[in-house]
């Protein structure tokens, strides 16, 4: 990170006590940031093109820059300065009453004091048409920001401003895709910067519409099976499969891997229902239980969930102990991954066994408002929760980087298993007969998708990205705050097989959703299967993630693969695999 502008205010009675920063408020977009011994208050808000300062007790004010400052001017009122930098930045600075700058060297400082409001911002690049637009809007900010879903598939943005005028914010690519033309706003559509995430264009109103298109939360396939023979074939899988269940066995420990494994099961009783046949049912009942119960009781010696009082959340016992241990779970890593097997599994059950559901309620709604609570800071019994922890309101996609800060900020690797995660929990909402839990869920997993296609999924003729990177990549491997990597926490970029099973796992109903485009998921596999023949072998678990997309248009060659896989996923199955493939435009044949 390069720091193109520094902004300093007085120095309090301690030279040292000007760096003492505390965030005084926050809100879902943005947080005011106090540094009181310098008088100065910043208003961070999502989306503004502005940084905004409130300098208070007739302070001065030092701006200063690791570039040289190649011209420095002012208007005659003294209300707007322009600072042309050695890096083609044209920075320009507003008050709100007449400041006195003077450069000196690379800083530029007041002279005398002020108190007001100084709002910065840099020009665009690529328009120099910009400037009178950020004139009209300088004295209108944003000091905060929420983010409330009003309706199932509909989150609606209420910035709070000061000043006076229409306020000027900006939007990325998936805002204006589901900005809802009735809304009352309007897109300056030459108004742009460059991003990372694509352009962010100038839109003008303090409350703006997204409405996603519905998702149907559904516990099978969107088609069925058809062919009585494909049931046939399903259900001699299933049966084996089942059979094979024991949860006497000696099992992992690990949440992540412990989930996996349950929610697998739980497929087993959902796919029973799709074939109609439903015996194998009481044996993946009692399995469920037994392997569930003691992680909601309290019983399962080697790990278990504990509340943190310090970060209002669920940990394990092994990620109380240990920050690496479950993957970084005690340092709130991938919370919606863990946990949304562990509900997926959960709402299966409560789905077959109402007494057993009621009778754990309490804790089974422990571990969805760890990562699924809605209301906010003091609101009844939700204090004690975060408000959807992993989701990014601004973004609109999870995060699965916890309390680490890493170089490149914040990251997330699987979007499959974040839809997984808003999936179950909309499951469980069904489960419960809980609209509001299922309405929420089933929302934020519409925006979770609608990102994964945008930033994860890389089409051939996507503009999105630098054109070199679309010609290497059709999935993104993890998604940083600040970079764009190929690469994966636990495999190379030439590990393509991985990239697009990261992407995928765990095979569910809502990969349909997910997994839409046929034209896409070929390019996909396309550009994953040379990676097959890599020296050294790939694990067979991988190849079924990528025979399950060939299925979408290729369903016999695929199908002849699956049937030589060797072994699966831990998380999957040749009964699910089957199910997917046999559910694949059956209804169409």
């Amino acid at each position: 990170f390069t720091a193109d502008i520094t902004i300093t205010g007085s120095d309090g009675p301690d030279p040292h006590s000007r760096k003492t920063h505390l965030i005084s408020s926050f809100s879902d977009l943005g947080v005011t940031l106090d540094f009181p011994s310098s008088n100065l208050r910043f208003f961070l808000v999502r989306g503004s093109p502005f940084v905004t300062c409130f300098v208070s007790n007739n302070s001065s004010v030092t701006i200063s820059t690791t570039h040289a400052v190649s011209s420095f001017s002012g208007n005659r009122s003294s209300t707007k300065y322009t600072a042309k930098l050695n890096n083609d930045q044209t920075w320009l600075i507003y008050s709100s009453s007449p400041i006195n700058l003077v450069k000196t060297g690379s800083a530029i400082n007041s002279t005398g004091g002020f108190s007001g409001i100084i709002r910065f911002v840099v020009l665009p690049d690529s328009n120099q048409d910009s400037e009178p637009i950020l004139d009209r809007f300088s004295v209108c900010y944003p000091v905060s920001g929420d983010a409330d879903f009003t309706k199932p598939f509909e989150m609606e943005y209420t910035w709070q401003k000061r000043g006076y005028g229409d306020l000027l914010m900006l939007a990325h690519p998936l805002h204006l895709k589901l900005l809802s033309t009735s809304s009352s706003t309007t897109v300056l559509d030459t108004f742009r910067y460059k991003s990372l995430d694509g352009d962010l264009v100038g839109v003008v109103g303090d409350t703006w519409l997204l409405k996603p298109a519905p998702i149907p939360v559904t516990w099978h396939s969107l088609k069925g099976i058809k062919e009585d023979h494909h049931r046939e074939e399903i259900i001699s899988a299933l049966v084996e499969n089942v059979d094979a269940l024991d949860s006497s066995a000696d099992v992992t420990s690990a949440s992540y891997f412990y989930g996996k494994l349950i929610a697998r099961a739980a497929r087993f009783v959902l796919i029973a229902g799709e074939v109609s046949h439903l015996d194998v049912v009481p044996k993946i009942r009692n399995y469920l239980k037994s392997m569930i119960e003691p992680w909601l009781d309290g019983s399962f010696g080697p790990n278990g969930f504990l509340y943190d009082p310090t970060w209002g959340g669920l940990i394990t016992k092994l990620g109380s102990k240990d920050s690496g241990g479950d993957f970084g779970f005690g340092i709130y890593n991938d919370h919606h991954y863990h946990l949304g097997y562990f509900l997926y599994a959960i709402a299966v059950l409560v789905k077959i066994d109402n007494l057993w559901g009621k009778k754990y309620r309490p804790q089974v709604y422990a571990l969805a408002a760890d990562y699924m609570t809605l209301g906010k800071k003091g609101e009844g019994s939700s204090s004690v929760y975060t408000r959807l922890r992993c989701f990014d309101f601004f973004k609109l996609h999870s995060w699965a980087g916890g309390l680490t800060e890493f170089t490149d900020g914040r990251n997330q690797e699987s979007t499959s298993e974040a839809v997984n995660g808003y999936y179950s929990a909309a499951l469980l909402g069904l489960a419960y007969g809980d609209i509001e839990l299922a309405a929420v869920a089933s929302t934020v997993l519409a925006f979770e998708i609608h990102a994964a296609k945008m930033w994860w999924q890389v089409k051939e003729e996507d503009t999105l990205y630098p054109s070199d990177f679309t010609a290497e990549n059709r999935v993104v491997g993890v998604l940083w705050s600040t970079k764009r990597d190929s690469g994966l926490w636990f495999a190379p970029k030439e590990w393509k097989e991985c990239r697009l099973g990261i992407q995928l796992l765990p095979i569910l109903p809502v990969s349909e959703i997910l997994f839409s485009d046929v034209k896409f998921a070929k390019q996909l596999v396309d550009w994953t299967l040379p990676a097959l023949d890599r020296e050294g072998g790939v694990g067979e678990g991988w190849k079924g993630f990528l025979y399950a997309l060939e299925s979408m248009y290729d369903k016999d060659g695929a199908m002849e693969k699956v049937k030589g896989l060797k072994g699966h996923d831990d998380g999957n199955s040749l009964s699910n695999l089957l199910w997917w493939i046999h559910s694949r435009n059956s209804g169409d044949e």
